[in-house]
């Protein structure tokens, strides 16, 4: 990879982390996640970056892919377990990262386990490692807390517009031998849930990610000027529902041009995931560059 690129990386996963760490300090009970979205990604606005994608806040059993409504009225409780995904986007370049707040103060050893995972991850990182070996690594730590690992989740290559690249790197070994290579850029993340869980999460009928699939017919004048909004501002990124109501304020109106694009092919969805037995679940998640002998930690 370019050292010009490498540069640029390293600069995208300073800042993500830097915005991440905001969440310390703003989720608590009583505050809207809206709030919190809104802080997080202006953060990063305000200093000349993107969003890699909307601020993910998914609460309890779900895992991921919640991001906030248009005019979201939720509040975290003190009985809430979240989980912090975010990233920044310059240039292209993506950056991921995340970790798990418990306000509940009972799920300490769920998080210590996935932060665990996570350490016992990197350690395994360099070219030519096979990526079910990451997953072993994973899997073990998570299971001798007494948890399980999040089968159906795992981590992901990051090219340049492009979030989910390349490769999987799963939480379990599944037997993949894929070999990591020098200069890969990958997102490692483990995902853990408690014991009644079951190791795996479902789509829900919650959609508040899309992203741009291409150029659709559609008849709406309003639906239009949603589409290209969309396709001149978010490309390939992901991007959620709330962001587009400079176009259509009103919420019946947005929705309803959404699931017009969603009908005619011109948007994807990424409903939010949630663990198929309502297991609390916790994660935990760093960027990394992939050298010869070692790995990178860009999300720093």
């Amino acid at each position: 990879m370019d050292e010009a690129i490498i540069g640029k990386a390293r600069d995208v996963g300073k800042i993500s982390y830097e915005a991440l760490g905001r969440a310390r300090g703003l989720v608590k009970p009583g505050v809207k996640l809206i709030d919190v979205a809104n802080d997080l990604e202006g953060y990063l606005k305000e200093r000349g970056y993107g969003c890699a994608f909307p601020l993910n806040l998914s609460v309890n059993s779900e895992a991921a892919h919640y991001t906030p409504t248009l005019d979201d009225a939720k509040t975290f409780s003190e009985n809430d377990v979240i989980k912090v995904d975010f990233g920044a986007e310059k240039d292209g370049l993506l950056g991921d990262c995340a970790f798990t707040i418990d306000l509940s103060g009972e799920h300490g050893k769920l998080i210590e386990a996935t932060d665990k995972a996570l350490e016992a991850a990197i350690s395994k990182v360099r070219a030519g490692v096979e990526v079910r070996e990451i997953g072993r690594a994973i899997a073990g730590v998570i299971e001798s807390y007494g948890f399980k690992p999040i089968k159906n989740l795992g981590g992901h290559g990051v090219g340049q517009h492009d979030l989910h690249s390349e490769i999987f790197v799963p939480n379990f070994d599944n037997g993949d031998t894929t070999t990591l290579t020098e200069d890969q850029v990958i997102a490692i993340e483990p995902f853990a849930t408690t014991a009644n869980g079951k190791g795996i999460v479902n789509d829900s009928d919650t959609f508040e990610i899309y992203s741009f699939a291409g150029a659709a017919p559609v008849r709406d004048p309003e639906t239009r000027k949603v589409l290209a909004e969309i396709a001149s501002k978010y490309g390939s990124e992901p991007f959620a529902v709330r962001w587009l109501s400079n176009v259509i304020p009103s919420r019946f109106g947005l929705y309803k041009a959404m699931r017009e694009l969603l009908v005619a092919g011109a948007i994807e969805s990424y409903p939010m995931l949630v663990e198929a037995a309502g297991g609390t679940v916790s994660q935990s998640e760093k960027e990394l560059l992939v050298t010869r002998d070692s790995c990178e930690i860009l999300t720093k």
